[in-house]
């Protein structure tokens, strides 16, 4: 490998490092990670991540940016705020992501990508909306699974990191990680560029130069963020489940 290296994140808020804040605002597993590859590479990061992004936002908005950053390593972690919304169109995610992976691949990036573990498992809510979640982090995973067998590169698989499922490793919100959450990401992304012949120490598990939290704190962000998330995701949600199941009853 040589001394200089040039790393391009793409997604949503787990990128952006929401739940790892720090005093210049979040910093996240993506951010640690490039920290962690500075201490032996000339390091040259551009994170495109934002808050709330779709598969569509990253093609839009974060892909040219990225791909003229002319990046050895990529990440593309997105689609959970898909998997949340309405307007689910599981041809169109695919084509996002294929269009993206082609992208950063055709660059000469190493891709480093995800599968997704079930959000409903850590947000108690109604079975209908489990179930629906469930349903579209399948359908999501196995676009994925496409990219990957496509275009290779790293990937994490989130559903099979057991301490994952722990609360620690969670927010108040139970969707972002916590610090301990996206270090856990970080050295494990960390740990398969050294197996792919990186040379660097992974990120550290411990905890350090973030800002500690309190049930205070977590309480006012369920309060005020938490709860009429939640809200606004069953009424967004509420239609297209109505729209599904008349479809299956007049079918049957």
């Amino acid at each position: 490998m040589g001394t200089y290296l040039r790393y391009a994140a793409l997604g949503d808020s787990a990128t952006v490092g929401l739940g790892d804040p720090v005093t210049t605002g979040w910093r996240g597993w993506a951010r640690l990670l490039a920290e962690a590859l500075g201490q032996t590479y000339d390091i040259s990061f551009c994170n495109t991540a934002v808050i709330g992004a779709t598969s569509t936002v990253v093609v839009e908005q974060q892909l040219a940016d990225a791909v003229a950053h002319r990046p050895d390593v990529a990440s593309l972690i997105v689609g959970v705020n898909d998997v949340m919304r309405s307007g689910w169109d599981t041809e169109r995610l695919r084509n996002d992501l294929m269009t993206c992976a082609d992208a950063l691949a055709g660059q000469g990036a190493l891709l480093m990508t995800a599968r997704f573990h079930d959000h409903s498992v850590m947000w108690p809510m109604p079975g209908w909306m489990k179930r629906s979640i469930q349903r579209r982090t399948d359908d999501l995973n196995e676009i994925w699974d496409e990219v990957h067998a496509t275009y290779g590169g790293l990937r994490l698989d989130l559903g099979a990191v057991p301490d994952l499922q722990e609360r620690r490793f969670w927010a108040a919100d139970r969707l972002h990680p916590s610090e301990l959450g996206h270090r856990r990401m970080a050295r494990a992304f960390g740990e398969q560029l050294v197996t792919y012949g990186f040379t660097f120490e992974p990120p550290s598990l411990e905890p350090g130069g973030g800002l500690p939290t309190s049930w205070r704190q977590d309480l006012a962000w369920m309060a005020g963020e938490g709860v009429p998330w939640m809200g606004r995701r069953a009424r967004d949600l509420g239609p297209w489940v109505v729209r599904r199941a008349w479809a299956r009853e007049t079918v049957a």
